[in-house]
């Protein structure tokens, strides 16, 4: 069974997720693997729009989204979200360093430092010396990841990523696959659990 979540640090559901994983891993005995992908392009390829934007004038859309976010947080006791006051945050930099932390095999503490600098702590990271100073403070080398995200290899890992969600269905973040099963946002993730069990059960 794979288990994928396709995940950039600037969709706080993509934070929400990150945090809600391992209990479902717990749960399920099933680990997943976090590909980094860059949503820009995924909002390019597919003609997406973020929220506010795309519902922006739906009138009770945007706080009915927020209503569902509190109960999120609530529910999943996620006290030490905030939302970054920074926001929106290009994160081409940041995603281009998750590819060269997976490539390094320092992709689970790159992804927790970075999620917290981004929705916990508030930093502006797409300046790469306050992400360089953040990497830091989490024991990683923030000057060789930031080098790093210059490399031909990590470029081209994080297009031919997001390319390929695209060209398996992906429209947002978070996806989440089982299988070849695609499931799309954090509201989704207890239906991708009760899958994990499906499959794990038929084997």
């Amino acid at each position: 069974m794979t288990l994928e979540f396709l995940f950039d640090f600037g969709s706080p559901n993509a934070y929400f997720a990150h945090k809600v994983i391992p209990d479902i891993e717990k749960r399920t005995g099933r680990k997943f693997t976090y590909v980094p992908v860059l949503l820009g392009g995924i909002f390019k390829a597919t003609n997406n729009k973020p929220p506010m934007i795309a519902f922006g004038g739906i009138k009770n859309k945007m706080e009915y989204e927020m209503l569902e976010t509190k109960r999120f947080i609530k529910h999943h006791g996620l006290t030490k979200f905030q939302f970054n006051p920074n926001f929106p945050v290009n994160t081409l930099l940041v995603m281009r360093g998750a590819v060269a932390a997976l490539l390094d095999g320092n992709l689970p503490k790159y992804v927790d430092a970075v999620m917290r600098h981004m929705w916990e702590d508030g930093k502006k990271m797409d300046d790469p010396e306050v992400a360089s100073a953040a990497l830091d403070a989490a024991g990683l080398d923030g000057a060789r990841v930031i080098a790093r995200t210059q490399d031909g290899d990590v470029k081209q890992r994080l297009a031919d990523n997001t390319a390929n969600a695209v060209e398996r269905g992906a429209f947002g973040i978070p996806t989440f696959f089982v299988g070849t099963e695609i499931y799309f946002g954090k509201n989704t993730l207890r239906e991708v659990e009760d899958e994990i069990l499906r499959v794990k059960s038929a084997a």
